[in-house]
């Protein structure tokens, strides 16, 4: 979460209006994060009681691709899985605009996040847990959407990007992507659906160690469902030099098995997903890290974050394949 784009008191008032939620007590920024700008806003209803709430202004997206989150959202949180699902204005409508963004006045959520270092085994069942029921959840979504950082995207990326790093590295990457286009044409039983996309530590609340809340659902997309458990085993179970906790990533992976499990040529192809979703954030972080194709946004430049932490995490999966249980 971060804030790119001004919001007044004023803009918020007027998109009140359309609402029967209160009025406008305050609101606050919400700093970190990377693509989009985020509020926290306090209403008071007619019986004067304040509820917090979260506006959110999409800074990559049109209006014409936001109705898949909307309706992902809202057929998510109809599922009990904790997503926040958008409130609609009194015609029915979620999606709005200011300053020419996409806007969704959304419910915030109780719980706190959990620091990297302090994430247990604990915490690792809960998120593998919530993850599979998010999967099952979505798995009769009557809407598609391809990643906008998926195959296609990282296999033009990886080929602008190449000239611009060492041998190793541009070797490295490209052997990554072609390893993905590999197993993707073996036509093996690898179940697809909704994905997270994006569920980082950060992107989670908890309550003691238990799942509060699952945030920032705007990567989702159609894809196999196994990536999506990669990308969240390559975050929430690494230790701070790029290798994997075993204790963790057990818990993690008994737990979404326990309510999802595992087909048989998922678990042989676990090394290599493990590999392309620490290379996909790799080349994410490496474009902007660069200064190619910089990404900005009114009230300031996208906000960097460190590639080597993802080609630590590669290496490491490269070295150390784990397996499904």
């Amino acid at each position: 979460m971060a804030v790119y784009t001004e919001v007044t008191a004023q803009d918020l008032n007027r998109l009140l209006a359309d609402f029967d939620l209160g009025t406008l007590v305050a609101h606050k920024g919400i700093e970190g994060g990377i693509e989009n700008t985020n509020y926290f806003v306090t209403l008071s209803d007619p019986d004067g009681l304040e509820q917090e709430y979260v506006l959110t202004l999409f800074e990559e997206f049109t209006l014409e691709e936001m109705p898949f989150f909307v309706e992902l959202t809202s057929w998510l949180a109809e599922r009990a899985v904790p997503v926040p699902a958008p409130f609609k204005d009194r015609d029915g409508i979620a999606l709005k605009q200011l300053h020419g963004r996409p806007a969704l006045l959304l419910p915030r959520f109780a719980g706190t996040h959990v620091h990297p270092e302090e994430l247990s085994p604990a915490h690792c069942t809960s998120i593998g847990t919530a993850l599979a029921k998010l999967h099952l959840a979505g798995s009769d979504f009557y809407l598609q959407r391809q990643a906008h950082r998926g195959v296609f995207w990282w296999r033009r990326e990886s080929q602008q990007i190449t000239s611009r790093l060492p041998e190793d590295e541009a070797l490295l990457l490209s052997t990554e992507v072609r390893n993905f286009d590999t197993l993707r044409a073996a036509g093996l039983d690898l179940p697809m659906g909704v994905i997270h996309g994006d569920l980082f530590h950060d992107n989670a609340l908890f309550s003691g160690t238990d799942v509060s809340a699952i945030l920032d659902v705007y990567n989702a997309a159609t894809a196999y469902l196994l990536y999506d458990l990669a990308i969240v085993a390559n975050d929430w179970c690494v230790n701070a030099d790029g290798t994997i906790d075993p204790e963790r990533e057990r818990a993690l992976l008994r737990a979404y098995n326990a309510v999802r499990p595992f087909t048989d040529d998922e678990r042989q192809v676990w090394p290599q997903l493990t590999r392309t979703a620490a290379m996909r954030f790799w080349l994410s972080r490496l474009i902007p890290w660069l200064g190619i194709a910089q990404a900005t946004r009114q009230g300031g430049e996208m906000k960097l974050k460190d590639p080597a932490e993802l080609k630590r995490i590669l290496l490491h999966r490269i070295e150390q394949p784990s397996q499904l249980p």
